[in-house]
């Protein structure tokens, strides 16, 4: 009775989230302190411990660092200088979108930042070249999604909190790398196949880039504190991997903590002068933070009922071994069409991965992967946050068709081939 009541609550909230524009954790939180306290007989105070601590300080944390680079234009003009690079090859243009969106992306502008930059070009580039704006308009969603998937980015990191607190702390190295991976692999298919059926269309002139300006010196400093720092993320994990009897790096490895590692950062860009804190602060996404930790604190109390067992229990015993990644595609599909893959999808969903993966023998990494892949599939629809904005830089006479394009081709598209690469993934894992 109490596990019903709790899915209810999350449905509820992801609602009325929905259909107020309020944010859907408020909802989370007062449905876990409702259902908690009174319900399940929890102390107030224990209802406050369920706040995700980890999740909250490295969001926090890691955006506030990247936020000099966006806040001074670092991020921006490197954009600009990617697209630059790229004038020559239009028929490559899909792909020059993608990358270029992805690598600004995995330098910390986030999914929602680098959108908003490269979408109103993109859509222009293809008015200029031929090339499909369904096309243009999936290469840069993937570029954006995929470099937020980056193990160090926005979105890596909250993947990272997620899959720690379901229990995979030694494994989530090579668990983020996977979804990394795999946000990488489908666009690639999925663009190729694009730019073949397009090929015809596409004009062979050089595309219309204006030279962009040269990084001031506070710009070049920024870069290569970000270089640097990734650098030193990404380095002893792997060499834990590559090296795993050397006790000295599996110290260092154990003391590794993105979050504190960009405070770290933080200061030094301070004392540098690369931003003004308050802007710096003032920009960190309190919304996103909100809606990831209100949410979380509703699945914590679904954990403490039972709900999270009973519920991947369930998909465990009835649904076939291979169809499960698909299934798992299918409903962060589904979710995501109402609701924050970042927010909502991924802190609902990973908690019940352990228990499934222990019941169907698969790989944990894939079951995490065909969550992202199938819930950031269906981000291009009108009806969510990326397909909305890429609707908002479209004019005004174009707008019907490319809405169109975006909720009967694009989504569709996308959803299905992340749930075909899912079961081919789980068949050959």
């Amino acid at each position: 009775m109490i596990s019903l009541l709790i899915i209810m609550a999350i449905v509820t909230s992801i609602a009325l989230g929905y259909k107020t524009k309020i944010n859907t954790g408020f909802f989370a939180m007062g449905f876990a302190y409702i259902i908690g306290s009174f319900v399940m007989g929890m102390k107030a105070k224990e209802v406050i411990g369920t706040w995700p601590i980890k999740i909250f300080f490295i969001v926090f944390a890691v955006s506030l660092f990247y936020n000099f680079a966006i806040l001074n234009g670092t991020l921006e003009k490197l954009a600009q200088h990617l697209l630059y690079r790229t004038r020559k090859f239009p028929h490559l243009l899909p792909f020059a979108i993608f990358f270029a969106a992805m690598i600004i992306a995995a330098l910390g502008a986030g999914y929602y930042s680098v959108l908003a930059f490269f979408g109103p070009i993109t859509l222009i580039l293809c008015e200029k070249t031929g090339l499909s704006k369904l096309t243009g308009a999936l290469a840069v969603n993937y570029g954006c999604l995929a470099g937020s998937n980056f193990m160090t980015s926005a979105s890596g990191v909250i993947f990272k909190g997620l899959i720690e607190n379901a229990g995979y702390t030694e494994n989530v190295f090579s668990y983020t790398t996977t979804i990394f991976a795999t946000s990488v692999a489908i666009p690639i298919i999925v663009l190729g196949s694009l730019v073949m059926t397009n090929k015809k269309n596409i004009s062979d002139a050089t595309m219309d880039v204006a030279v962009p300006d040269e990084f001031n010196d506070k710009q070049k400093t920024n870069l290569r504190l970000i270089y640097t720092m990734v650098f030193l993320v990404l380095l002893v994990p792997v060499l834990n991997i590559l090296i795993p009897g050397n006790e000295t790096i599996k110290f260092v490895n154990s003391k590794m903590d993105i979050g504190l590692i960009a405070i770290i950062f933080s200061i030094i860009a301070l004392m540098m002068g690369l931003g003004k804190q308050k802007e710096v602060v003032a920009k960190v996404p309190w919304e996103t933070i909100i809606m990831i930790c209100g949410v979380g604190m509703l699945i914590s109390i679904a954990i403490k009922a039972g709900t999270i067992e009973l519920l991947s229990g369930w998909i465990g015993t009835n649904i076939p071994k291979p169809m499960v990644p698909v299934a798992l595609c299918i409903v962060g599909g589904s979710m995501s069409f109402f609701a924050s893959t970042l927010g909502v999808v991924a802190p609902a969903l990973f908690p019940i991965i352990p228990a499934i993966a222990v019941a169907t023998g698969l790989n944990p990494a894939i079951l995490f992967a065909s969550i992202i892949v199938g819930a950031q599939a269906t981000s291009v629809s009108p009806f969510s946050s990326g397909g909305s904005l890429l609707l908002g830089a479209e004019r005004e006479e174009h707008k019907d068709v490319l809405f169109n394009q975006l909720l009967f081709k694009g989504a569709p598209l996308s959803l299905i081939v992340a749930t075909v690469f899912g079961a081919v993934f789980s068949a050959v894992m």
